[in-house]
Parts: C-alpha cells; structure tokens; sequence
C-alpha cells in the first residue's frame, strides 16, 4: 500500500478545529475535565494569528497579537500559570502626529498641539463612550438604538456628527488602528459594541493603562506553544478541515488523510473561514449567512531592527500618527534593554489594500522611505527587517477579526452563539469581552469548551 494512502483515525469526545489561542485554551479546559480531545490545526503550526520568530539575535518578534493590558483577566491568569511574564512598552518621550501637512509632537494618548482641536476630540471621545455603553454585551442587537446605529457606517455618524475635520481624520485613524478597516466599511453599532467590550475608546487607544501596555519577553506564541506541548499527540497540525459531517451519533471530520470521530465539535476560527468548510447537513441558512457577512480587516505588520533605539536620545517614543503616509501608525517595539532598537508599524485599512500584492521592494523602500521622514537618516538603514501580510495567510486571510459591517448585528446577530447542532463556535469574534484581541480568544475558548461539556453531561 502507498504511504500516501494510509488514512490516520482518531476519535475523541470532543474534535476542536484550530489550534490559535481560542481552540488551544478550549482543549485546556476539556482535557482537565477528564474528556478526550483532538485538535486539529491547518498550519504547521500553533498560534493562528500569534505569530513570534527570532531575529538573528535571538530576539522574540511578533509577527501577529503581541499586547495586553488592563482588565484582561484572563490572559494574565493564563500567563501566570504558563510562567511567562510581560514588560511595559516603551512609552516615554514625546509623540509624532503628521496630520493635514504639519508635523507637531505631544505626549499622552490625544494629540494636543491645537488645544481647540484637542477639545472636540475629548468632547467626541466622551460621546462616543456614553453611547457604547448603552449596547448591551451578550446582546448588542437589542439597544435600544440598535436599528438606527447598524443602518449605518462610522463614516455617516462622523460626517454626521463631528464638525471638526482635524477630529473626523483622528478618528479614522482610530478605526484603522482598532479595526484595520476604514470608516465606511464598519458598522456604527460594531464600533460601539467593541468600544464596551474593552471598556472604552481610551483603553483601546492607549499604551500606558490602556490595551498596548505590554508584551511578553519570550513572545505572544509562546502561550500557544506552552498549551500545545502540554496536550501532546492531541494537536494535529498539516490538517486543513475539509468536511464536517454530523448525525445523531456524532460527528465525523474529514482534513483530507486524517479523520476524527467525536460526540462534539468546537469550531474556533473566524466565521468567513467556518463558511469555506463544507457542512452535512449543511448549516442552518443563517448561519451560513453571518459567515457570509463578517469579513476580515487588511494588516501589513512591519518591524525594523537597529543596533539600539537611536529615537530615544531625540525624546522620541517611536510613537507615530500619520494622515498620509501608508505607514500611518508606529511604536517603539524594542525589548526591554532597547537593544536591539525596533520600530513597528502598520499598514492598515487602505493602505493593507494597496500595498498587500506589491512587490516586496517597492514595499521595503516605502517603509524605509517613511520612517526616515519620522525619525531620520538612521531609519533608513536597519540590521534586519520582519513584515507579515495577514491577508496573504490562507488560513487567516487577513487581521486583526472579523468586523461586522451595517445590518449584520441586528439580522444575524443571534447566530453568532448558536451551536449547530453539535457544532459549537469560539474564536475572539465571539467575545462580549476584549472581543478582538487574545484575551477575548482565551474567553471564547474557556466558554465554548464550558458548552460543550455540559452537553456531553
């Protein structure tokens, strides 16, 4: 018989598909109730969109999700039980904001060099907070202005709303920051939802006391790879799911010579790429509708290695906000001793758009072309250079989550949840909390593995 024929069968009480940091903490929490568990992942390897490899230095860099910050409970716990510990992000010195042609610096999470500009913008963050929390976590589609919010984009409101064109683009720079999309593709309500889900628009925006307020020595993947090795022979990676069959004995997965006999399924990934695996029966109409509906942003992630962090000396935080640069927002991403010195920035929305199908030098020179205009000669000439195109990865195709563009929370947002049958959902789209980042994964994990075994009980 040809090896190549040879088909590897498992069966387990519980199949989950996708070994990112939702399916991975899931199978955690299975495993420790006693049952039996099977992962199956598509890439070679863990993480889903945690993604750190070395530099020639040994230097974690973190190709996907790397920050955490106040009130993300969960993921601390989890490091904390892993044995891994944060540090701060570099966050002193003074900020670059490049917006309508002038250049100014500031320090602190709002730009400040036009106090009147500065203004209406605390006096929109303000607005916008209030409303957010008027939606309803575990059910955002029943506030009381639901209908109204999700008829319409951010872009409508903004134009709608916000008189100040110096806060309209602040604001979409915020959009494309958090999302990774631009204004008009997001629905109202989702901004809003989101806003909630992470407390408020500060939180989301700041480093210090805010969601980048730190990263993890050893990389964000390493939690991943921590629980993977624990599970063992549990994880199978090289498995792209093809088909998922169910009946009344059970379900049956078939990732082409591998295939899983299990009483439950979790399916931890984003919804449009639950809607490429093929399903019989297949799934409820409007299931398959939502993940027709809840497309993916657009990232490109760059970072650029320099013997030290040369921004600092000048005051810099390596922090910078751009109106017209494809480069549009960066950070100091150095390790704690600053050595190697790091710039990180992003592609977002866009600019992800244009550049993604580039040539990867015309690219390289765009970013190096840009960072020079925020901080100089020196920028222009790095030891090492990372990007990562998110839209690129077959089995992410794109970054940070799914959004949920206008009509979709108030048509389908009942089936988010919904197990199909003994098909159950996870993955951080489905977080009423951090809904996005890793600890809104780790949340939908620990959740959909809660589901499952009560229904196995």
């Amino acid at each position: 018989m040809d090896p190549a024929d040879i088909i590897e069968e498992h069966v387990a009480d519980v199949a989950i598909i996708g070994a990112g940091l939702a399916g991975l903490m899931a199978a955690r929490v299975i495993a420790a109730a006693g049952r039996s568990v099977v992962v199956l992942e598509a890439r070679g390897r863990v993480g889903g969109k945690t993604y750190t490899r070395l530099a020639a230095d040994g230097t974690p860099i973190d190709l996907g999700g790397q920050w955490i910050g106040p009130t993300q409970d969960h993921i601390e716990a989890l490091a904390l039980d892993l044995g891994l510990k944060t540090f701060p992000t570099y966050d002193t010195g003074e900020n670059i904001e490049i917006r309508q042609g002038e250049r100014h610096q500031y320090t602190g999470a709002i730009p400040t060099a036009d106090p009147q500009v500065a203004m209406a913008t605390v006096e929109m963050l303000l607005e916008l907070n209030l409303m957010a929390q008027q939606v309803p976590l575990a059910t955002p589609w029943t506030a009381h202005d639901a209908a109204s919010w999700d008829a319409q984009t951010v872009q409508h409101w903004m134009e709608s709303h916000v008189q100040d064109s110096a806060v309209r683009i602040l604001l979409t720079q915020v959009v494309r920051a958090v999302f990774s999309v631009e204004p008009r593709d997001l629905s109202l309500l989702h901004f809003l939802f989101y806003v909630h889900s992470a407390g408020n628009l500060n939180q989301l925006v700041s480093v210090t006391r805010g969601a980048q307020e730190r990263r993890f020595y050893e990389g964000a993947q390493t939690l991943a790879n921590r629980i993977a090795d624990a599970l063992g022979d549990r994880v199978l990676l090289d498995a792209p799911v093809r088909m998922i069959s169910q009946d009344d004995m059970g379900v049956r997965i078939d990732a082409g010579d591998t295939l899983v006999t299990a009483q439950r399924a979790i399916l931890a990934m984003a919804p449009t790429l639950a809607g490429r695996i093929r399903y019989h029966p297949p799934l409820p109409a409007r299931r398959d509708q939502l993940t027709q509906r809840m497309p993916m942003g657009t990232v490109i992630k760059v970072q650029c290695l320099y013997p030290t962090a040369f921004w600092r000396a000048a005051g810099l935080s390596g922090q910078v906000l751009s109106d017209e640069d494809a480069l549009g927002l960066t950070f100091d991403n150095s390790p704690p001793s600053g050595q190697p010195g790091i710039l990180l920035g992003f592609m977002e929305g866009d600019a992800g758009r244009q550049w993604s199908d580039s040539d990867p030098a015309t690219r390289r020179a765009l970013v190096l072309t840009t960072l020079e205009k925020f901080f100089g000669p020196a920028a222009a000439i790095p030891t090492e250079y990372f990007e990562q195109i998110w839209a690129r990865e077959e089995f992410s195709r794109g970054g940070y989550a799914g959004f949920m563009p206008p009509g979709v929370w108030t048509s389908f947002g009942a089936d988010l949840l919904t197990p199909c049958g003994r098909l159950h959902w996870a993955g951080t789209e489905t977080s009423p909390i951090w809904n996005g980042y890793m600890e809104g994964a780790i949340r939908s994990g620990e959740r959909a593995a809660d589901e499952v075994l009560a229904a196995l009980t």
